[in-house]
């Protein structure tokens, strides 16, 4: 995604049917406005038209979008007394990635439910503990030569 001075997305790449936090620093934040409008739609023909008030925060204005299924989202912005902020008439233009439609992750369910999850963890953390205490206990003996093994008594001579 092409990076643009004053806008920002809570995502590295834009891609369809998800929801994206915009953050705007642009020049109507920079004048002070007090109330900020995105301006956006889908396409080359700025298709689903939407206008929305953004959120003022210490951090610019902020929104969150949904974006469709489409080629690119297009954005401009404006401010209470209609004054704009279309990049020079050009607009602001980003392009959509489609979603892919087989993940490489599997999800699995991370719910109370799911136990074996836990239970494996907890196994591992006995393990680890076991081995912990066999070093503590065992090494120093070893290392001073005060280990003895037990001798099996069990000669049938």
């Amino acid at each position: 995604m092409e990076l643009v001075k004053n806008i920002f997305f809570n995502t590295d790449k834009l891609i369809e049917n998800t929801i994206v936090k915009i953050s705007y620093t642009g020049k109507l934040f920079q004048e002070d406005s007090e109330e900020v409008f995105i301006h956006y739609g889908f396409g080359p023909n700025w298709d689903n038209l939407n206008e929305i008030k953004m959120e003022k925060t210490e951090l610019g204005f902020q929104a969150e979008i949904e974006l469709i299924s489409s080629e690119c989202l297009n954005l401009c912005f404006r401010n209470s007394n209609n004054e704009w902020d279309n990049n020079d008439s050009q607009n602001y233009t980003f392009d959509i990635e489609k979603q892919e439609e087989l993940a490489l992750v599997v999800k699995e369910d991370t719910s109370i439910a799911t136990p074996r999850r836990l239970r494996k963890t907890y196994l591992w953390s006995k393990k680890i503990r076991l081995a912990v205490y066999k070093i503590i206990t065992y090494l120093p003996k070893i290392i001073s030569g005060n280990y003895k093994r037990k001798v099996n008594n069990d000669n049938n001579d």
